[in-house]
């Protein structure tokens, strides 16, 4: 049972404390659920915030300031309790702050608030994430939701297809992918991966290779279609980056879309935390915000 439950006249969202996690998101007249479950079979996660890493360091440490610091995938958010700030009839802000504990191995003072807002065909995702010290903070931040794909019992998740789209909504004739490498590290190499009126087939081997990690803005709406063709899910952003994963090899019933403000570290780099691609940077009192929304 969620912690946070908000519902109107036509959907319903929960939300854990834990990690502040949209646990749920349910279509009332139809009794459908579009989120994973979380089954650890394939995944145990359903929708965690990625902070204050985005994907993995390499050989799983960073260098800031001189200093080694160790650090796992996706970074810590996502396991730790958030403490409910404020809420109204359709919105619910979250918070969470640097402590002893976030300080050993991330060395930043910190105020990360998640939002969500419900709407009538869907929910607002929110962050801000803000910098209450007197030196410049570093960090990356995404998100990683999971849809049921397939969407109902008895269908073939290769019967769907996933459409991509830039920020007009046109449709994409191709995008690069940035091809994953070992350790949980991007490689230097790209793939230019064609399209048929932005179609993106989800076949038994398109995640055998990891995520498709598609950078500088290429798209910003990802689009899930069932096997008769018809929209029934999206995330639209306007994060310059964006992943589209599925566990390798599993054909688990479920893909992420993940819009991110940030990426795991290329195989070759060998820089401190600034040096990071795609890093976000905070100067003293300063505020970063984004938002994403999933569209049903």
């Amino acid at each position: 049972m969620a912690d946070i439950i908000m519902k109107n006249e036509t959907l319903e969202i929960g939300i854990h404390l834990h990690g502040a996690e949209l646990k749920s998101l349910r279509k009332l007249s139809t009794d459908t659920e579009y989120l994973w479950c979380a089954d650890p079979v394939y995944w145990n996660r359903t929708s965690p915030v990625l902070f204050p890493f985005v994907g993995g360091v390499k050989n799983g440490i960073y260098r800031h300031e001189g200093k080694v610091y160790r650090i796992g995938q996706h970074g810590f958010a996502r396991d730790r309790e958030f403490t409910l700030l404020n809420q109204t009839e359709d919105t619910a802000w979250f918070v969470l702050e640097d402590d002893e504990e976030s300080r050993k191995i991330y060395p930043f003072a910190f105020r990360l608030e998640i939002g969500y807002q419900l709407l009538k065909d869907g929910v607002k995702v929110m962050w801000k994430v803000k910098n209450p010290a007197e030196e410049v903070m570093y960090f990356s931040i995404g998100a990683h939701p999971a849809f049921n794909c397939p969407l109902r019992q008895g269908e073939k998740q290769t019967e769907y297809q996933i459409c991509l789209q830039d920020k007009e909504g046109k449709v994409l004739n191709e995008f690069e992918n940035t091809i994953f490498g070992q350790g949980g590290t991007v490689t230097l190499r790209h793939e230019t991966v064609k399209l048929e009126d932005g179609i993106l087939p989800i076949t038994e081997t398109l995640f055998d290779n990891d995520a498709k990690v598609i950078e500088n803005g290429q798209v910003q709406r990802v689009v899930l279609l069932d096997g008769s063709g018809e929209e029934y899910l999206a995330v639209e952003f306007d994060a310059p980056l964006v992943g589209i994963w599925s566990p390798p090899k599993k054909q688990a019933p479920f893909v992420c879309i993940e819009p991110w403000y940030g990426r795991c570290d290329s195989e070759v780099f060998d820089g401190e935390l600034k040096d990071r691609e795609w890093e976000q940077v905070l100067q003293p009192g300063e505020e970063f915000r984004a938002e994403y929304k999933i569209v049903v």
